[in-house]
């Protein structure tokens, strides 16, 4: 069975699942077009006000399918075209999308998985995942713009320990490091989520694609929404005292 990856949007929450049977959620070269599509797909839907990135199967994310390796990373033209093209377009979609992005993580968050969430703006995991990119035990090194990514969001410490030593962090660790936003007990990881979700809706949707757009370069028109409804309303909302309408 392939792996696939899921769309599902619901009112304002758009949920899109890694699905590789057996496989932990390995991303594909398929996968990763899909998610490029998706994310392009997302960026222009008004309606949607988070989504949520997760796996299936008790895991996120395990990292590469190494099966498709032999047919294209001995080739230098191809490896670079995957990496630049195909991974790095995939992650470049996440991370222009100016929704904001919770990484919903369990189990193995390996390679790719660290790659994707690392896209994310919250990441929560279950205590019991674990987390790390040990593909130095496969001779090769992470790509440039994957390791650039990678080293901002884990920090660069446990960024060299991973590639480095290939050493494989728990979801504390991760915590401590400044990775994840929160870090919980398997059983209420879930309902800690879905509330946090339900938080993030209910907030400006204009003033959230705002400061994601501040955060990835100082806009030429930062205070255009002075006059917007939105504006207006949580102003207007809190003098009331009363919650506002978004």
């Amino acid at each position: 069975m392939a792996g696939h990856i899921h769309l599902v949007v619901d009112g304002p929450v758009a949920r899109v699942t890694l699905d590789y049977a057996g496989k932990f959620n390995a991303m594909t070269r398929s996968m990763w077009a899909t998610l490029k599509g998706i994310f392009l797909e997302l960026q222009t839907n008004t309606a949607v006000r988070c989504v949520v990135v997760q796996g299936t199967a008790g895991h996120f994310c395990a990292g590469g399918d190494i099966s498709e390796y032999p047919s294209f990373r001995f080739d230098e033209a191809q490896l670079q075209h995957f990496h630049e093209q195909e991974v790095w377009g995939a992650l470049h979609a996440m991370l222009d999308c100016d929704i904001p992005i919770l990484a919903q993580i369990e189990g193995n968050c390996m390679g790719a998985g660290v790659e994707i969430a690392s896209c994310c703006d919250l990441r929560v995991a279950k205590d019991s995942s674990r987390f790390g990119a040990p593909i130095a035990r496969l001779g090769f090194p992470m790509a440039p713009n994957e390791a650039a990514l990678v080293s901002q969001a884990v920090g660069e410490t446990t960024a060299r320990a991973m590639l480095l030593a290939a050493e494989v962090f728990d979801a504390a660790h991760m915590h401590r490091c400044g990775f994840l936003t929160h870090c919980l007990a398997d059983p209420a990881c879930q309902a800690h989520c879905d509330a946090l979700v339900q938080r993030v809706v209910q907030l400006g949707p204009q003033s959230a694609r705002l400061n994601k757009m501040t955060w990835r370069s100082a806009p030429s028109s930062p205070y255009s929404y002075a006059s917007s409804v939105e504006h207006r309303e949580g102003i207007a909302a809190f003098l009331e005292k009363r919650s506002p309408l978004f």
